[in-house]
Protein backbone atom coordinates (compact mmCIF):
# COMPACT_ATOMS: atom_id res chain seq x y z
CA UNK A 1 0.00 0.00 0.00
CA UNK A 2 1.69 3.17 -1.08
CA UNK A 3 2.05 6.26 1.52
CA UNK A 4 0.88 9.73 0.43
CA UNK A 5 2.35 12.70 2.64
CA UNK A 6 0.12 15.71 1.99
CA UNK A 7 2.47 19.20 2.82
CA UNK A 8 1.61 22.68 3.28
CA UNK A 9 2.59 25.69 5.27
CA UNK A 10 1.22 25.29 9.09
CA UNK A 11 -0.86 21.99 8.31
CA UNK A 12 -3.88 23.78 9.47
CA UNK A 13 -6.30 23.75 5.97
CA UNK A 14 -4.88 22.79 2.88
CA UNK A 15 -2.77 19.55 3.61
CA UNK A 16 -5.17 18.20 6.68
CA UNK A 17 -8.24 18.50 4.44
CA UNK A 18 -6.17 16.20 1.89
CA UNK A 19 -5.51 13.46 4.64
CA UNK A 20 -9.49 13.42 5.34
CA UNK A 21 -10.15 13.42 2.00
CA UNK A 22 -8.28 10.84 0.81
CA UNK A 23 -8.28 9.06 4.51
CA UNK A 24 -11.20 7.25 3.11
CA UNK A 25 -9.96 5.43 0.33
CA UNK A 26 -8.86 1.98 1.62
CA UNK A 27 -6.18 1.43 -0.63
CA UNK A 28 -3.92 4.09 0.26
CA UNK A 29 -2.25 5.26 3.40
CA UNK A 30 -2.02 9.39 4.22
CA UNK A 31 -0.57 11.86 6.69
CA UNK A 32 -0.11 15.32 6.20
CA UNK A 33 2.70 17.85 7.69
CA UNK A 34 3.66 21.68 7.53
CA UNK A 35 6.52 23.36 6.27
CA UNK A 36 7.06 26.37 8.99
CA UNK A 37 8.51 24.90 12.25
CA UNK A 38 4.99 26.00 14.13
CA UNK A 39 3.02 24.05 12.11
CA UNK A 40 0.30 21.59 14.00
CA UNK A 41 2.22 18.68 12.91
CA UNK A 42 5.87 19.42 11.56
CA UNK A 43 7.53 17.77 8.68
CA UNK A 44 10.44 15.71 9.74
CA UNK A 45 12.90 13.64 7.76
CA UNK A 46 11.00 10.71 9.36
CA UNK A 47 7.87 11.86 7.53
CA UNK A 48 9.60 12.72 4.60
CA UNK A 49 11.11 8.73 5.15
CA UNK A 50 7.85 7.25 5.71
CA UNK A 51 6.18 8.60 2.42
CA UNK A 52 6.06 7.15 -1.30
CA UNK A 53 4.73 10.18 -2.32
CA UNK A 54 4.85 13.74 -1.04
CA UNK A 55 2.00 15.73 -2.78
CA UNK A 56 2.79 19.97 -1.67
CA UNK A 57 0.52 22.48 -2.30
CA UNK A 58 2.80 24.83 -4.05
CA UNK A 59 6.15 25.08 -4.98
CA UNK A 60 7.93 27.19 -2.36
CA UNK A 61 6.94 23.36 -0.06
CA UNK A 62 8.76 21.96 -2.77
CA UNK A 63 11.82 24.31 -2.15
CA UNK A 64 11.46 23.89 1.26
CA UNK A 65 11.12 19.92 1.29
CA UNK A 66 14.13 19.60 -1.15
CA UNK A 67 16.40 22.00 0.35
CA UNK A 68 15.66 21.13 4.53
CA UNK A 69 15.24 17.21 3.88
CA UNK A 70 17.91 16.39 1.30
CA UNK A 71 19.56 13.60 2.54
CA UNK A 72 16.17 11.58 3.33
CA UNK A 73 14.41 12.03 0.23
CA UNK A 74 15.01 8.37 -1.46
CA UNK A 75 13.43 8.16 -5.01
CA UNK A 76 10.00 9.83 -3.24
CA UNK A 77 7.77 11.42 -5.79
CA UNK A 78 6.97 14.88 -5.08
CA UNK A 79 4.18 16.16 -6.66
CA UNK A 80 3.33 19.63 -6.43
CA UNK A 81 -0.64 20.75 -7.06
CA UNK A 82 -0.42 24.38 -7.13
CA UNK A 83 -3.42 25.06 -4.75
CA UNK A 84 -2.77 28.64 -3.32
CA UNK A 85 -3.78 28.99 0.76
CA UNK A 86 -7.23 31.08 -0.28
CA UNK A 87 -9.52 28.10 1.33
CA UNK A 88 -10.51 27.15 4.62
CA UNK A 89 -10.45 23.64 6.21
CA UNK A 90 -12.74 21.12 4.43
CA UNK A 91 -14.05 24.29 1.81
CA UNK A 92 -16.08 22.23 -0.75
CA UNK A 93 -14.13 24.45 -3.45
CA UNK A 94 -10.59 23.01 -1.86
CA UNK A 95 -12.16 19.75 -1.56
CA UNK A 96 -13.39 19.34 -5.21
CA UNK A 97 -9.38 20.90 -5.99
CA UNK A 98 -7.95 18.41 -4.16
CA UNK A 99 -10.30 15.75 -6.11
CA UNK A 100 -9.49 16.63 -9.16
CA UNK A 101 -5.37 17.27 -9.27
CA UNK A 102 -4.88 14.38 -7.76
CA UNK A 103 -6.95 11.61 -9.78
CA UNK A 104 -4.05 10.95 -12.16
CA UNK A 105 -1.52 9.85 -9.43
CA UNK A 106 -3.88 8.09 -7.12
CA UNK A 107 -4.62 3.91 -7.68
CA UNK A 108 -7.65 3.46 -10.13
CA UNK A 109 -10.04 2.08 -7.70
CA UNK A 110 -11.93 -0.96 -8.54
CA UNK A 111 -15.21 -0.44 -10.58
CA UNK A 112 -18.14 -1.23 -8.43
CA UNK A 113 -19.70 -4.85 -8.27
CA UNK A 114 -22.77 -3.29 -7.82
CA UNK A 115 -24.95 -3.77 -11.17
CA UNK A 116 -27.33 -0.99 -12.50
CA UNK A 117 -30.41 -0.61 -12.46
CA UNK A 118 -32.42 0.24 -15.45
Amino acid sequence: MKRYLFVCSQNKLRSPTAEDVFARRGDIEVASAGTNVDALEPLTAEWVRWADVIVVMEKAHRTKLQNRFRKSLDGQRVICLDIPDDYEFMQPELVDLLETRMARYLPSLPMSSTPIRR
